[in-house]
């Protein structure tokens, strides 16, 4: 929320700005594309986790006991087991059962507090929902990419928009939290579709939602594409524009967005042909998130104003990406006229128009 005032001289707005809040210690078992009906056009979860899809489940469940008994043995609260890469409701029955009883066991050894797990919206059904629940799942990630029903189409994910939409209402309803997984840039996705496939996540009840641009991996059917010069990904300084847009719609819905882009490692740096991908991606869109919402409050108080100084105060905790990546948002600042600046204690955004040029009173 936005509050406002003035004094005499002095015009104020203020709105606040969250903390960076960590979340409970995850201990992921990494399974690509088990249970994946097919391989979709972009995706190459080995280049992305590092874990071949040949991997055997029994091994990746070992290694995780391996890593959630350390814990305790550290005295380290519980964890959350995370079922990652594949689609975790769609795998055989036995392989499903062993994972569902896996970490049904390490919850009540202590050694977890819940699990969550990634899937499709198509496979998700109320009775799969009651399983996970009962289970001990909190959070279900569905990899809704988009909601458009031509981005959809052009990957061949196999089901359409309204679909994925009715899955998140399930598991919203279902009384585990709902992530929503987006992949902005993929084929058929613009800016607008992918800032309205935010916007539908939210008024679904997601509860946070992870950013992915899309890359194009080599091995994929993407890269092919690309290759032809049917698909070309979105530029750098457009997607971090759009992504903090994204950004800025999630925080004023209280939603968290979990991650933007995917971790850095040596498989991706092999198999990464084009895209936007950075090392310092998530940060260099904050930088760009809190200058979208400091241009709000400015145009609030009708910037620019000649002959007024402009004062603004953000929280300590934004010091790091507020000037931008090598400080690329400096002269964005400037021209905004902000070059007074103080870090201070708090999670609020303060911003001070002083027509008689007063110096800011902490």
């Amino acid at each position: 929320m936005t509050t406002a005032s003035r004094s005499q001289g002095a015009r104020f707005v203020a709105m606040p700005w969250p903390a960076p809040t960590p979340g409970p210690a995850i201990v992921p078992v990494f399974m690509p594309h088990f249970g994946c009906p097919r391989r979709c056009l972009f995706c190459a979860q080995e280049a992305q986790t590092g874990v071949a899809a040949s991997a055997a489940l029994r091994d990746l469940l070992a290694a995780a006991r391996v890593q959630l008994e350390g814990r305790g043995d550290r005295g380290l609260p519980p964890a959350e087991l995370a079922f990652y890469g594949g689609t975790f409701t769609a795998l055989p029955e036995g392989a499903l059962e062993s994972c569902l009883n896996f970490a049904e066991k390490a919850r009540r050894a202590g050694l977890i507090s819940a699990f969550r797990c990634s899937t499709r919206p198509d496979a998700v059904d109320a009775a799969i929902l009651r399983r996970l629940a009962a289970a001990g799942c909190a959070t279900v990630e569905l990899g809704v990419q988009s909601f458009a029903d031509a981005a959809l189409r052009s990957t061949a994910r196999g089901y359409t928009g309204a679909e994925a939409q009715a899955a998140c209402a399930r598991v919203a309803a279902s009384g585990m939290n709902l992530v929503v997984q987006l992949l902005p840039g993929m084929p058929g996705n613009a800016p607008e579709n992918f800032l309205a496939d935010v916007r539908t996540a939210l008024t679904l009840g997601a509860r946070a939602l992870r950013f992915y641009p899309c890359l194009v991996l080599e091995g994929t059917g993407l890269a092919a594409l690309w290759r032809a010069g049917a698909y070309a990904p979105w530029e750098m300084e457009a997607t971090l524009q759009t992504l903090a847009q994204g950004w800025l719609l999630a925080h004023k819905a209280g939603a968290a967005v979990l991650r933007m882009g995917v971790a850095p490692g040596e498989n991706l740096a092999r198999a990464l042909l084009a895209g936007p991908w950075h090392p310092a991606l998530g940060s260099r869109v904050l930088g760009r998130a809190l200058l979208l919402a400091v241009q709000e409050l400015a145009a609030g108080l009708g910037f620019p104003q000649p002959g007024a100084s402009v004062f603004l105060e953000v929280p300590a905790f934004t010091q790091g990406h507020f000037w931008g990546d090598a400080g690329e948002l400096r002269e964005h600042w400037e021209a905004l006229g902000i070059v007074n600046v103080r870090f201070g204690p708090g999670s609020l955004l303060r911003l001070r128009l002083e027509d008689d040029c007063e110096v800011l009173k902490n």
